[in-house]
Protein backbone atom coordinates (compact mmCIF):
# COMPACT_ATOMS: atom_id res chain seq x y z
CA UNK A 1 0.00 0.00 0.00
CA UNK A 2 1.08 3.69 -1.05
CA UNK A 3 1.43 6.90 1.20
CA UNK A 4 -2.30 8.38 -0.49
CA UNK A 5 -3.87 4.36 -0.68
CA UNK A 6 -7.17 4.91 1.26
CA UNK A 7 -7.36 2.38 3.82
CA UNK A 8 -10.47 0.25 3.41
CA UNK A 9 -10.22 -2.50 5.76
CA UNK A 10 -8.82 -2.38 9.40
CA UNK A 11 -6.83 -5.33 11.07
CA UNK A 12 -7.77 -4.73 14.69
CA UNK A 13 -6.10 -6.87 17.74
CA UNK A 14 -8.96 -7.49 20.55
CA UNK A 15 -8.09 -8.55 24.31
CA UNK A 16 -7.63 -11.79 25.17
CA UNK A 17 -9.00 -11.75 28.08
CA UNK A 18 -8.62 -8.42 29.94
CA UNK A 19 -11.05 -5.73 28.63
CA UNK A 20 -8.67 -2.61 29.32
CA UNK A 21 -6.11 -3.64 27.04
CA UNK A 22 -7.80 -2.69 24.08
CA UNK A 23 -6.00 0.31 22.69
CA UNK A 24 -7.94 3.52 22.31
CA UNK A 25 -7.20 3.53 18.62
CA UNK A 26 -8.93 0.34 18.02
CA UNK A 27 -12.19 1.48 19.69
CA UNK A 28 -11.68 4.77 17.59
CA UNK A 29 -11.33 2.79 14.54
CA UNK A 30 -14.73 0.22 15.13
CA UNK A 31 -16.43 3.39 15.82
CA UNK A 32 -15.93 4.93 12.63
CA UNK A 33 -15.78 2.51 9.98
CA UNK A 34 -18.84 1.57 8.07
CA UNK A 35 -19.07 -1.66 9.05
CA UNK A 36 -17.40 -4.71 11.16
CA UNK A 37 -16.76 -7.62 9.97
CA UNK A 38 -15.71 -10.33 12.77
CA UNK A 39 -14.96 -14.56 13.92
CA UNK A 40 -18.49 -14.13 15.92
CA UNK A 41 -21.29 -11.60 15.72
CA UNK A 42 -22.19 -12.38 19.03
CA UNK A 43 -19.08 -11.93 20.81
CA UNK A 44 -18.09 -9.11 19.07
CA UNK A 45 -22.14 -7.85 19.68
CA UNK A 46 -21.00 -8.30 23.38
CA UNK A 47 -17.74 -6.75 23.21
CA UNK A 48 -18.75 -3.66 21.51
CA UNK A 49 -21.47 -3.05 23.91
CA UNK A 50 -19.12 -3.06 26.87
CA UNK A 51 -16.65 -0.73 24.69
CA UNK A 52 -19.83 1.74 24.36
CA UNK A 53 -20.19 1.23 20.85
CA UNK A 54 -23.07 -0.91 20.38
CA UNK A 55 -25.36 -0.88 17.42
CA UNK A 56 -22.32 -0.94 15.06
CA UNK A 57 -23.42 -3.40 11.34
CA UNK A 58 -21.58 -6.62 12.11
CA UNK A 59 -20.48 -9.18 8.66
CA UNK A 60 -19.75 -12.71 9.88
CA UNK A 61 -16.61 -14.30 8.77
CA UNK A 62 -14.88 -17.39 9.69
CA UNK A 63 -12.57 -20.33 8.79
CA UNK A 64 -16.28 -22.13 7.51
CA UNK A 65 -17.19 -19.49 5.25
CA UNK A 66 -14.39 -17.06 4.32
CA UNK A 67 -13.59 -17.70 1.09
CA UNK A 68 -17.47 -16.80 0.04
CA UNK A 69 -17.37 -13.63 2.65
CA UNK A 70 -14.50 -12.20 1.22
CA UNK A 71 -15.69 -11.11 -2.28
CA UNK A 72 -18.55 -9.51 -0.69
CA UNK A 73 -16.59 -7.62 1.86
CA UNK A 74 -14.35 -6.31 -1.28
CA UNK A 75 -17.27 -5.22 -3.19
CA UNK A 76 -18.41 -3.46 -0.20
CA UNK A 77 -15.71 -1.81 -0.13
CA UNK A 78 -14.49 -0.95 -3.65
CA UNK A 79 -17.82 0.65 -3.80
CA UNK A 80 -16.37 3.08 -0.78
CA UNK A 81 -17.29 1.69 2.35
CA UNK A 82 -14.81 1.06 5.11
CA UNK A 83 -14.30 -1.99 7.38
CA UNK A 84 -12.72 -3.61 10.76
CA UNK A 85 -12.13 -7.27 10.70
CA UNK A 86 -11.55 -8.89 14.21
CA UNK A 87 -11.76 -12.32 15.61
CA UNK A 88 -12.62 -13.50 19.05
CA UNK A 89 -9.73 -12.42 20.42
CA UNK A 90 -6.14 -11.55 19.62
CA UNK A 91 -4.73 -10.39 16.21
CA UNK A 92 -6.96 -11.70 13.07
CA UNK A 93 -4.98 -13.97 10.61
CA UNK A 94 -2.53 -15.35 13.55
CA UNK A 95 -3.92 -18.82 13.82
CA UNK A 96 -7.31 -17.15 13.49
CA UNK A 97 -9.02 -16.64 9.95
CA UNK A 98 -8.54 -13.53 7.98
CA UNK A 99 -5.86 -14.24 5.64
CA UNK A 100 -7.83 -14.54 2.63
CA UNK A 101 -9.84 -11.49 3.58
CA UNK A 102 -6.07 -9.62 3.51
CA UNK A 103 -4.98 -11.08 0.55
CA UNK A 104 -8.38 -10.31 -1.42
CA UNK A 105 -8.95 -6.58 -0.76
CA UNK A 106 -4.65 -6.39 -1.67
CA UNK A 107 -5.20 -8.13 -4.42
CA UNK A 108 -8.37 -5.53 -5.22
CA UNK A 109 -5.88 -2.59 -4.83
CA UNK A 110 -7.41 -1.73 -1.52
CA UNK A 111 -5.25 -0.64 1.66
CA UNK A 112 -5.30 -2.64 4.65
CA UNK A 113 -3.88 -1.27 7.28
CA UNK A 114 -3.35 -2.42 11.15
CA UNK A 115 -4.16 -1.87 14.59
CA UNK A 116 -1.40 -3.91 17.14
CA UNK A 117 -2.63 -4.90 20.26
CA UNK A 118 -2.97 -7.76 22.30
CA UNK A 119 -1.57 -11.15 21.14
CA UNK A 120 -1.44 -14.49 22.82
CA UNK A 121 1.61 -15.75 21.09
CA UNK A 122 3.35 -12.74 22.00
CA UNK A 123 2.35 -12.31 25.63
CA UNK A 124 3.16 -16.38 26.56
CA UNK A 125 6.41 -16.21 24.79
CA UNK A 126 7.49 -13.05 27.24
CA UNK A 127 6.44 -14.37 30.40
CA UNK A 128 7.51 -18.07 29.54
CA UNK A 129 11.24 -17.38 30.61
CA UNK A 130 12.55 -19.22 27.06
CA UNK A 131 14.71 -17.48 24.48
CA UNK A 132 12.33 -15.10 22.68
CA UNK A 133 15.24 -13.91 20.11
CA UNK A 134 14.01 -16.30 17.57
CA UNK A 135 10.55 -18.37 18.04
CA UNK A 136 8.58 -20.16 15.65
CA UNK A 137 4.60 -20.37 15.67
CA UNK A 138 3.34 -23.30 15.44
CA UNK A 139 -0.32 -23.41 16.44
CA UNK A 140 -2.37 -26.19 16.67
CA UNK A 141 -0.21 -29.72 16.21
CA UNK A 142 -2.33 -31.90 13.41
CA UNK A 143 -4.55 -34.75 14.88
CA UNK A 144 -3.92 -37.78 12.65
CA UNK A 145 -1.21 -40.00 13.70
CA UNK A 146 0.88 -39.41 10.70
CA UNK A 147 0.90 -35.62 10.74
CA UNK A 148 1.55 -35.56 13.97
CA UNK A 149 4.62 -37.46 14.55
CA UNK A 150 6.06 -36.11 11.46
CA UNK A 151 5.18 -32.24 13.38
CA UNK A 152 6.51 -33.68 16.06
CA UNK A 153 9.95 -34.70 14.83
CA UNK A 154 10.56 -30.96 13.53
CA UNK A 155 9.59 -29.17 16.54
CA UNK A 156 11.96 -31.76 18.13
CA UNK A 157 14.83 -30.56 15.76
CA UNK A 158 13.77 -26.87 15.99
CA UNK A 159 16.69 -24.58 16.83
CA UNK A 160 13.55 -21.70 18.18
CA UNK A 161 11.44 -21.39 20.62
CA UNK A 162 8.04 -23.01 19.37
CA UNK A 163 4.98 -22.00 20.59
CA UNK A 164 1.99 -24.02 20.11
CA UNK A 165 -1.90 -24.19 20.85
CA UNK A 166 -3.53 -26.91 22.72
CA UNK A 167 -7.04 -27.26 24.48
CA UNK A 168 -7.35 -27.87 28.32
CA UNK A 169 -8.33 -31.48 27.55
CA UNK A 170 -5.52 -32.38 25.19
CA UNK A 171 -2.90 -30.87 27.05
CA UNK A 172 -1.48 -33.54 29.11
CA UNK A 173 -1.38 -35.97 26.41
CA UNK A 174 0.33 -33.20 24.13
CA UNK A 175 3.08 -32.74 27.01
CA UNK A 176 3.36 -36.32 27.31
CA UNK A 177 4.19 -36.88 23.24
CA UNK A 178 6.43 -34.19 23.19
CA UNK A 179 8.84 -35.07 25.87
CA UNK A 180 8.85 -38.77 24.29
CA UNK A 181 9.89 -37.02 20.95
CA UNK A 182 12.40 -33.88 21.99
CA UNK A 183 13.76 -35.41 25.35
CA UNK A 184 11.61 -35.46 28.78
CA UNK A 185 14.47 -32.63 30.00
CA UNK A 186 13.74 -30.19 27.24
CA UNK A 187 12.76 -26.74 29.05
CA UNK A 188 9.22 -25.44 28.45
CA UNK A 189 6.19 -23.76 29.88
CA UNK A 190 2.51 -23.67 29.83
CA UNK A 191 0.80 -19.95 30.31
CA UNK A 192 -2.87 -20.58 30.82
CA UNK A 193 -5.57 -17.39 30.78
CA UNK A 194 -3.35 -14.92 30.11
CA UNK A 195 -4.64 -11.73 31.31
CA UNK A 196 -7.55 -12.92 33.11
CA UNK A 197 -8.00 -13.32 36.82
CA UNK A 198 -6.70 -16.74 36.86
CA UNK A 199 -3.45 -15.96 35.01
CA UNK A 200 -0.94 -19.12 35.32
CA UNK A 201 2.58 -19.58 33.77
CA UNK A 202 3.97 -22.64 34.57
CA UNK A 203 7.89 -23.64 33.54
CA UNK A 204 9.72 -26.54 34.05
CA UNK A 205 10.95 -29.60 31.42
CA UNK A 206 8.30 -31.50 29.18
CA UNK A 207 8.33 -34.59 31.76
CA UNK A 208 7.50 -32.38 34.84
CA UNK A 209 4.65 -30.49 32.93
CA UNK A 210 3.17 -33.71 31.43
CA UNK A 211 2.74 -34.87 35.37
CA UNK A 212 1.59 -31.28 36.31
CA UNK A 213 -1.45 -31.60 33.74
CA UNK A 214 -2.13 -35.02 33.77
CA UNK A 215 -5.53 -33.53 34.78
CA UNK A 216 -6.69 -31.19 31.95
CA UNK A 217 -6.86 -27.65 33.41
CA UNK A 218 -10.01 -24.78 32.24
CA UNK A 219 -9.08 -21.76 30.41
CA UNK A 220 -7.02 -21.28 27.30
CA UNK A 221 -3.89 -22.66 26.80
CA UNK A 222 -0.61 -21.29 25.10
CA UNK A 223 2.30 -23.78 25.28
CA UNK A 224 6.06 -22.85 24.41
CA UNK A 225 8.69 -25.39 24.00
CA UNK A 226 12.58 -24.43 24.10
CA UNK A 227 14.68 -24.32 21.38
CA UNK A 228 16.83 -27.86 20.28
CA UNK A 229 20.42 -28.05 21.87
CA UNK A 230 23.00 -27.35 19.25
CA UNK A 231 23.83 -30.64 17.19
CA UNK A 232 27.29 -32.00 18.23
CA UNK A 233 30.20 -30.77 15.81
CA UNK A 234 30.37 -33.46 12.87
CA UNK A 235 34.77 -34.53 12.32
CA UNK A 236 33.81 -32.42 9.37
CA UNK A 237 33.08 -29.39 10.96
CA UNK A 238 36.03 -30.28 12.90
CA UNK A 239 38.17 -30.49 10.44
CA UNK A 240 37.44 -27.35 8.75
CA UNK A 241 38.13 -25.47 12.16
CA UNK A 242 41.50 -27.25 12.55
CA UNK A 243 42.50 -26.33 9.31
CA UNK A 244 42.47 -22.89 9.62
CA UNK A 245 44.36 -22.91 12.89
CA UNK A 246 46.74 -24.89 11.49
CA UNK A 247 46.94 -22.98 8.23
CA UNK A 248 47.57 -19.86 10.27
CA UNK A 249 50.91 -21.93 12.13
CA UNK A 250 49.12 -23.09 15.24
CA UNK A 251 50.61 -26.24 16.22
CA UNK A 252 48.27 -29.70 16.30
CA UNK A 253 48.19 -29.52 20.46
CA UNK A 254 47.55 -25.71 20.53
CA UNK A 255 45.21 -25.59 17.07
CA UNK A 256 43.34 -28.96 19.22
CA UNK A 257 42.99 -26.89 22.24
CA UNK A 258 41.52 -23.69 20.76
CA UNK A 259 39.15 -25.75 18.42
CA UNK A 260 38.01 -28.22 21.62
CA UNK A 261 36.83 -24.81 23.30
CA UNK A 262 35.40 -23.36 20.48
CA UNK A 263 33.35 -26.25 19.42
CA UNK A 264 32.68 -27.33 23.13
CA UNK A 265 34.22 -31.29 22.58
CA UNK A 266 36.67 -32.95 23.84
CA UNK A 267 40.50 -31.94 23.67
CA UNK A 268 41.17 -35.49 23.16
CA UNK A 269 38.51 -35.77 19.96
CA UNK A 270 40.25 -32.77 18.29
CA UNK A 271 44.17 -33.70 19.03
CA UNK A 272 43.13 -37.11 17.01
CA UNK A 273 41.76 -35.20 14.25
CA UNK A 274 44.83 -32.60 14.46
CA UNK A 275 47.31 -35.25 14.36
CA UNK A 276 45.84 -37.06 11.90
CA UNK A 277 45.62 -33.85 9.82
CA UNK A 278 48.72 -32.39 10.61
CA UNK A 279 49.83 -35.91 9.32
CA UNK A 280 48.12 -35.61 5.77
CA UNK A 281 49.76 -32.29 5.23
CA UNK A 282 53.26 -33.34 5.24
CA UNK A 283 52.53 -36.11 3.32
CA UNK A 284 51.28 -33.63 0.60
CA UNK A 285 54.13 -31.50 1.12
Amino acid sequence: MNAQQPVGLWLVATPIGNLGDIPERAIDVLRDVSFVACEDTRRTGLLLQRLGIGHRPLVALHEHNEAAAAPVIVERLTAGETAAYVTDAGMPTVSDPGQRLVEAVAAAGLGVSVVPGPSAPVAALAVSGLPARRWVMEGFLPRSRKARMSRLAEVAAEQRTVVLFESPRRLGATLADLAEACGADRPAAVARELTKLHEEVVRGTLADLAVAYAEPPKGEIVLMVGPAPPAAPTDHQIRAELRAELDSGASARDAAVAVAQRLGVSRSRVYRLAVEFAGMKCAEG
